[in-house]
């Protein structure tokens, strides 16, 4: 597994692939980090019965799986990591949480942030069931509308009726302070909302501070202005899903509604070197060419 890591004070740390060998284990973090634990859309890369280029050399072995997207913050200061995401890869993006923590920190993250109710973004809370490890009460940040599809749709019910998990609803822009170190703003953006709202999130370190939005329909049809968002924020994780309509070949084009990469950039092209240089393209469709950092859209 490759990470990338940010220091919160807040640092950034990268996690990429699962190929990080299980004996290799990171130094400790010593001051509150932001790691990156997945840059893939909801069903990660490889996708199931992709026959394209895009997948064969990851079927293949010759390259390594890339994971759905998911943030983590460890905080030394009170041993404590929290997780952003509940992703089907939650097994291996706890683990690698752990490695960058000191001892005392928790495996189990002290909080878990979802964002919505697409497959990619909660389903691995299913982990902390009694058919795994029957986790004890683990606090799981919602809105309204998903704390209700959770309480009333199994096998999610079983998780709140065993107190596996324990629903804290928000309010929204309502400030959630954490700890000491800690503290996150939610916010509603507008997306496919068939079964919850669509929440994403200012994270906030004792320094500096994240933009986290793995999903949202196009810029202009969201109330605020992610410039003005950008620039509130040292670091910005931004919905990259596809990179172009030429990706979009089974689907009619008017359904997408996520940015694409090129109209982001085309969006961001008078932003000075210093504020682009706070954007991160996460969320990315096994399709994307910016998975491939040797493609001439990479560069």
């Amino acid at each position: 597994m490759r990470f990338c890591t940010l220091l919160f004070l807040l640092t950034y740390t990268v996690f990429h692939t699962f190929t990080q060998k299980n004996n290799v284990v990171s130094d400790p973090v010593i001051s509150t980090t932001l790691i990156v634990l997945g840059t893939a859309q909801a069903a990660g890369s490889p996708q199931i019965n992709c026959n394209k280029i895009c997948c064969q050399a990851i079927f293949e072995g010759k390259q390594a799986p890339t994971p759905v997207v998911a943030l983590g913050v460890v905080d030394p200061i009170n041993h404590q990591q929290f997780l952003f995401e509940a992703t089907p890869d939650i097994t291996f993006q706890m683990r690698a949480l752990k490695k960058s923590a000191p001892l005392e920190v928790n495996e189990i993250s002290k909080a878990i942030f979802l964002t919505h109710a697409h497959i990619g973004h909660y389903t691995g809370l299913m982990y902390l069931g009694k058919e795994v490890m029957n986790a004890q009460k683990v606090p799981v940040y919602v809105y309204p509308k998903m704390q209700a599809f959770l309480e009333k749709n199994g096998p999610w019910s079983q998780l709140v009726d065993n107190k596996n998990i324990v629903l804290k609803t928000m309010q929204a822009n309502k400030l959630q302070q954490l700890n000491s170190q800690l503290s996150v703003l939610p916010f509603q953006v507008p997306h496919r909302d068939e079964f919850s709202e669509t929440v994403d999130y200012q994270i906030n370190g004792p320094e500096k501070s994240a933009l986290f939005i793995p999903d949202i329909d196009k810029w202009e049809k969201w109330e605020t202005s992610i410039i003005d968002a950008i620039q509130k924020v040292d670091y910005a994780f931004i919905d990259a899903t596809f990179f172009s309509g030429k990706e979009i070949q089974a689907r009619d084009i008017s359904e997408i509604t996520h940015p694409f990469v090129i109209e982001s950039m085309e969006l961001f092209k008078e932003l000075s070197a210093t504020e682009k240089a706070k954007i991160y393209f996460i969320h990315m469709n096994h399709t994307n060419p910016l998975l491939k950092p040797k493609s001439s859209e990479s560069k």
